[in-house]
Formats: structure tokens, sequence, C-alpha cells
């Protein structure tokens, strides 16, 4: 029987094991989706809502229990475990609120007696998610898609199929009727038959590169909607006139958290030549308070990677950027899963530290002459999704904001995900967005209907 392992990254301990579901039970799961489809679309907001809030007291009732799962299985800082819940919760809560104005029908004025479009839900979202955030990932989409009208199927990591279940489990105590949230036990060479179904409206992923090709070439073939937030390769753009100390700082957490598994993590800090000398002070300064160990220790900030091919694959791109000419500054070592965070010097366009998406601790430190330098070495990426610039002068940075390729920036601030702001990239960090009243719009038909006397 083939079967998936969850296995804690710290110390490679076997949490569980997953059988793959069989050709039955998939089927069976996609005649649910549909019958539970006919029920959930016939709801009122204010019916799918109770659902929601419903969801949102259940994280919060049993916050402690879902954060030990997620740092069992994929290996993030307790604390952070913690953090990840509640922010699920407030996202159920956000769209339980607002879903209905955000829907709500728009008159156009189009010269007939009446005109507008009113907004339906579609079917079947097939969501493919990934292991770095195994809860919030899923209830992103998964809010604004139930509120919309819409079911769905959710194919999670393989690694993190724990979290999978439970949050399955949380939306059937919430009151969700039966094919209104399914998790899939499911290999890869299973997506192509769910996405073909005719229950399957849309896909959204959040993943690799190669995922999304093939995830998206898949949508095309059979003619679905996809939404895909690929990889990131975030420039955090530092000025001389910034608070250089909270610069620093929030750069750190940024590339930190989550032990660097994050695509919105910044990646390439880049600094204005006048800048240089106090930012590396502040940055040698704060990654000295970093404790890296057990996650589920008290006092330590940084945990390990998920797997130890993702550590491997990291440390390799930090010694092909060495070989071409960059610096090690501090940290790269690798154990199994702990990669001791690390400083790159003097990284340019060519290296895999400017070039790719670090998906763990390493920091890309690079120098720009002045400010249209800095806007051309952070657009000299194949990703687009966020970015942060620093400066005293607002004025200045929403100027270079707009110059900046990329779905979001942020100014004087750590780039996150927000409820209330719409999220995604463009290049090769994927299209579409999810969040915010843009969010609830993807995965619904904007219908038009126009009457006249």
């Amino acid at each position: 029987m083939a079967l998936f392992q969850s296995i804690f990254p710290f110390n490679r301990e076997l949490v569980n094991e997953y059988p793959l579901m069989d050709e039955t039970q998939l089927n069976n799961a996609l005649v649910s989706a549909e019958s539970g489809y006919e029920k959930w679309k016939r709801l009122s907001y204010k019916e799918r809502s109770t659902v929601l809030k419903n969801a949102a007291s259940i994280l919060r009732n049993n916050r402690n229990q879902y954060a030990q799962l997620i740092t069992r299985e994929m290996g993030k800082i307790f604390a952070e475990a913690e953090g990840e819940v509640e922010k699920c919760a407030w996202v159920c809560e956000y769209y339980a609120e607002n879903a209905a104005s955000f829907l709500q029908d728009e008159l156009l004025d189009a010269g007939y007696y009446k005109s507008f479009v009113t907004y339906q839900p579609i079917g079947a979202v097939l969501a493919i998610m990934p292991w770095n955030f195994p809860f919030w990932q899923v209830f992103r989409y998964a809010a604004p898609t139930l509120m919309a009208g819409n079911v769905t199927l959710l194919k999670h990591a393989p690694n993190v199929c724990g979290c999978s279940l439970a949050i399955a489990d949380i939306f059937k105590q919430a009151g969700a009727p039966d094919g209104v949230f399914q998790s899939l036990i499911i290999d890869t060479d299973a997506v192509e038959r769910i996405i073909a179904s005719n229950i399957v409206q849309a896909v959204t992923l959040t993943g690799s590169e190669r995922a999304g090709r093939s995830v998206a070439s898949l949508a095309g073939k059979h003619i679905k909607k996809s939404l895909l937030e690929l990889g990131g390769s975030d420039a955090l753009i530092v000025l001389p006139d910034a608070d250089i100390k909270k610069a620093a700082t929030v750069a750190l957490q940024s590339r930190l958290l989550n032990a660097g598994q994050s695509c919105i993590g910044s990646k390439r800090f880049i600094v204005l030549k006048e800048a240089m000398n106090d930012f590396m002070h502040y940055l040698h300064e704060g990654i000295l308070r970093y404790k890296q160990g057990n996650p589920f220790e008290a006092g330590i900030t940084t945990g390990p990677m998920a797997r130890p091919d993702l550590a491997a694959n990291l440390s390799e791109q930090l010694n092909a950027s060495l070989k071409a000419g960059a610096h090690l500054d501090f940290g790269g070592q690798v154990d199994g899963c702990n990669f001791t965070p690390a400083i790159l010097l003097n990284v340019h366009p060519g290296m895999p530290a400017f070039d790719e998406e670090t998906f763990g601790p390493l920091a890309a430190v690079i120098t720009a002459n002045d400010e249209q330098e800095a806007i051309s070495l952070a657009n000299q990426s194949q990703y687009g999704l966020g970015g942060s610039v620093w400066t005293s002068d607002i004025g200045k940075a929403i100027a270079i904001a707009k110059q900046v390729t990329t779905g979001a920036v942020f100014i004087n601030s750590l780039v996150k995900s927000d409820p209330r702001l719409p999220f995604g990239g463009v290049k090769k960090s994927g299209y579409g967005r999810e969040l915010g009243r843009h969010g609830i719009l993807e995965f619904v038909n904007a219908k038009t209907i126009a009457a006249e006397l």
C-alpha cells in the first residue's frame, strides 16, 4: 500500500503514515463534491457565514493542538504555528463578515431598463497547497471560495497530511454539509483526473514554478480557470535616510520567519552604498540574537527546514554563489534539516543567490550606487511577488514602489499577507489574486443580466 509519511524535521522522527486514496474513494469524493455543491450554493450568505464563524471559534479554542500538529509536521517554531492558527481564524471571520457586500449585485448604466452584474458560484475548486504554511495557505483560499458558494477539494503536500485531515475535520465540526470541504490524500498522478471532472471548474495552486507550469497546462487543456501563486525573490531596498536599525531588524525577521521558507520573505537586501556600513552593523547585531534549535523549546527563535533535501538544495545554491564570487559572511552550516542562518555578501546577477528563489534562511546582500540602480536590481528577477522600500520620504518611496515590478510593495514594513489586501504576483511568481475583495472574485461567474420592458 502506498503511504505518505509525516516526519518531525528537527530529529527526523516519524510522526504518522497516511495511506493514499484508492480509485473508489476518489470517485466517491467527486460525487460528494457534486452533491455538496448543490446544497451549499443554495444557502444564504448568512448561513455560510455561520459555518465560517464556527470554524474560527474551533481554531481558537484548539489553537494549541493545531499549532503542535503544524510544528510536528513541518518544523516551524511553536509560537509561529500559534500565530498561523490565529490568522486562519481571522480570515474566516473577515470573509464571513464581508462576502455579502463584496458579491452584491453591481448595477450598470448601459441604456437598458435594468442592467447589472451578479456574482455566482461556479462549482468545485481543486486546491494544491504547499507545506510551508500548512493551515494558512488552505484557509487563505478556502474562506473566500466557500463564502462565494463553491465547494473545494484539497490536495495538500505529502508531508502535512495530518494538517490536511485536521482542516477537513474543522469544517465538518463547523457544520459544513458533506462534500463542501474534502481532503484528498492523493499523489500528483491523480490531479489531471480531478481537474477533468465536470464538477471541478477551477484550480488554485501555491507552489513551485515547475508545479505551476504543470497545473496551468492541465487547466488549459481542460478549459478550467487557474490561479497560481509561485516563487518569489523579494527585494528589500534600503535608502540612506531610512531607519537603518529597523530596516535591518525587519529584514532579518522577514528572511528567518518560518526558517526562511516563505515566498514573500525578503531574499535580496539591496542597500545603497551610503547605508551599507550601518545596515551590516545592525544585521550582524541582529542575527547573533537568533537561537536555532528544537522548535518546541522556549527561547528558540528559528527552527529547522522542513526536509533534508530542501536544506541540501539551499546549500548547493550557497556554494554555487560562492564559486561565482560571493562572500560568506555568516552561517551556512548544514546538519540534516538544520541550516544555520546565513548572510552572503558581494552578490551579483548571475549567481543563484540573486537569480533563483532561495527558500530557506539565506540572505543575499547587494550594493546599489543610487536609487535607479536599486530599482533596476530589484526588477532584474524572473519573479515579481512582493518587495519593500525603506526611507523616511514616503513620497519618494511610493514613486519607487510604482517602478518595482511586483504584485505588492510595502513601505517601511514587513511584507505579509493580510485578509484585507489582495495578494499575488506577476512574471514567474504567477497570476491571479487571493485575499481582499479581489480574492473572492477569482472563482465566481460575473454574470451580466440586461432587461428591457
